[in-house]
């Protein structure tokens, strides 16, 4: 084999090295993304459901005064 067609061979041996190397990394990714998924969700779960306001109800027939806006801090 002369010196050309070894680079070439070495050139593809490379690439296809580098493209397996690439596979794995991009699938120990989605593992690890998955995985902190699944943290996170078993985070939020665990969170309490937020207190609901009471609704703004007029406290006298006819008041409009603050009936159309629900607002807490």
């Amino acid at each position: 084999m002369d010196a050309l067609s070894s680079s070439i061979v070495n050139t593809a041996v490379n690439q296809a090295s580098s493209q397996t190397a690439d596979a794995v990394n991009v699938n120990v990714l989605k593992k690890a993304l998955n995985t902190e998924a699944a943290g996170a969700i078993s985070l939020l779960s665990t969170l309490p459901k937020p207190i609901q306001p009471p609704s703004a109800a007029p406290s006298q027939p006819g008041q409009t005064v603050g009936t159309r806006l629900d607002t807490y801090a």
